[in-house]
């Protein structure tokens, strides 16, 4: 393992809360960061001990914060929210932020409007009426920055921004970088300056380990939940996806690539952000984990199943066998079942956190195979990402502390069948496969129809819940 870099970043919480102490009582504080509501009230508190008015904001989805921490949404009537637009965005960009804001307001009526564009600081402007008669309105700043990505294009992003009033002073007010905009700084400047191989993959695994404070709410509504954890290795995935896209010289959108297996690693911390970023071969293969899901019926099953449950399942399905190695070296078996009607394709797992696609994969053969229909079926797609998901496994979420590892599209290669190349090999592999329905023309993952009926080429890929399988294919 080789260790590119391993550096710490101050809490900007604590730095503001140190430096702002030695202030005179009197002194008015409003900032902007990625701080949870309870650590910012706690810092409130602290300033407010020496005299230091402080009112600590969400530089996170600030307008969806705003409505959590300073509105009675109880008995809204209606909610208007005029949105900002700002040259160097989409113009669509603060109104999408808005979002889980319809399911926060108990059926009030909400409009989104959008405000004039400008360069100064954005704000929302929102209008509040209850069913008594009241009526407030509020401005709501959300502080970005304007700068240039590794690639010299301009972008709007969210920053850190602190104001700050002494007694008989003009207020003053400037952006600081916090340290989840440090820690990104650091990770695609390591990236962009390694003198990596010329041609790929350039490794064989990436890992980001971050730990650092953030935000984690977690509301019984799935739709509510917040993460800037999530967020952050999020950003980091397709930052360095786009940022090995255009060393590769491949265009925009082109499936081939294949840098190797990146793994953000970001995890909820106190105190100061680290970064660590290292290099290392693939794990030696473990053995199987077996899990209490897989003594049960596929149909009530709670959690994800075992690879060798996985297997026990497919082998129940009758049909001619088919297998490959992926990049670490693990079997991706599939069946092809000769039949009636337009060939399927059915895969699970291309995502590997999504574990119930592969319930639902293997659920569904099993309708088919009762109505003789024509189907391949591949249930766990993605077998390296669907260990790391196990070896990496988050806490549940509504813990509010969960460990952000999602393995969602951690293939070996950063390659899937989503989009592959006209008779190209299957990139996951280490050597190509053909589908075994006789008019299949190429090693694409689309299986063409033999009848001449339906669509030129039906592929389905099957994310349902468990307990859900879906009643046909199209």
């Amino acid at each position: 393992m080789d260790v590119l870099l391993d550096v710490r970043v101050s809490r900007m919480l604590e730095a503001w809360v140190r430096e702002l102490s030695g202030s005179p009582a009197g002194t008015a504080v409003e900032g902007w960061l990625f701080e949870g509501t309870r650590a910012r009230r706690r810092a409130e508190a602290q300033l407010a001990a020496r005299g230091i008015q402080a009112r600590l904001y969400s530089a996170y989805k600030p307008l969806v914060h705003h409505f959590l921490e300073a509105v009675d949404r109880k008995a809204l009537a209606r909610v208007i929210v005029h949105c900002p637009v700002h040259p160097a965005a989409s113009p669509r960009r603060f109104l999408l932020e808005a979002y889980p804001l319809a399911e926060m307001l108990g059926g009030a009526e909400l409009q989104l409007l959008s405000l004039p564009a400008s360069e100064d600081l954005p704000c929302y402007r929102v209008d509040l009426r209850w069913r008594d008669g009241r009526e407030r309105s509020d401005t709501v700043p959300a502080p970005n920055r304007v700068h240039a990505d590794f690639l010299d294009r301009p972008m709007l992003s969210p920053t850190a921004w602190l104001r700050v009033q002494y007694p008989g002073s003009a207020m003053s007010e400037r952006r600081h970088e916090s340290e989840h905009e440090a820690i990104f700084r650091e990770a695609l400047a390591l990236v962009h300056a390694h003198p990596w191989p010329e041609t790929e993959p350039y490794f064989e695994r990436l890992e980001l380990r971050v730990d650092m404070p953030g935000i984690a709410h977690a509301p019984a509504a799935e739709s509510g939940w917040m993460n800037t954890h999530e967020a952050m290795h999020e950003d980091l995935y397709f930052s360095l996806l786009e940022f090995f896209q255009h060393r590769s010289g491949r265009p925009a959108g082109d499936r081939r690539l294949r840098p190797g297996q990146i793994v953000p690693d970001v995890r909820a911390g106190r105190g100061a952000a680290r970064l660590r970023i290292t290099a290392s071969a693939y794990p030696a293969l473990a053995p199987d984990v077996v899990v209490a899901a897989d003594a049960l019926p596929l149909e009530h099953t709670p959690s994800p199943l075992a690879p060798a449950r996985i297997a026990a399942e497919l082998a129940r399905v009758p049909g001619q066998r088919f297998e490959v190695a992926s990049r670490e070296g693990r079997a991706v078996r599939g069946v092809y079942h000769p039949g009636k009607g337009p060939a399927v394709l059915i895969s699970g797992a291309q995502h590997a956190n999504e574990t119930s696609g592969v319930v639902g994969a293997l659920r569904a053969a099993q309708q088919l195979v009762r109505q003789r229909a024509h189907f391949a079926l591949i249930p766990l797609e993605n077998p390296d990402g669907y260990a790391l998901r196990c070896t990496a496994r988050c806490a549940p979420r509504h813990r509010g502390t969960c460990t952000m590892r999602r393995a969602t599209r951690r293939w070996a290669t950063t390659w899937n069948t989503a989009m592959p190349r006209p008779g190209s090999s299957a990139r996951h592999a280490n050597r190509a496969w053909r589908c075994p329905a006789p008019s299949c023309t190429s090693t694409s993952t689309a299986i063409r129809p033999t009848n001449g009926r339906g669509p030129s080429a039906a592929t389905s890929r099957v994310a349902s819940r468990p307990g859900c399988c879906p009643r046909a294919f199209s």
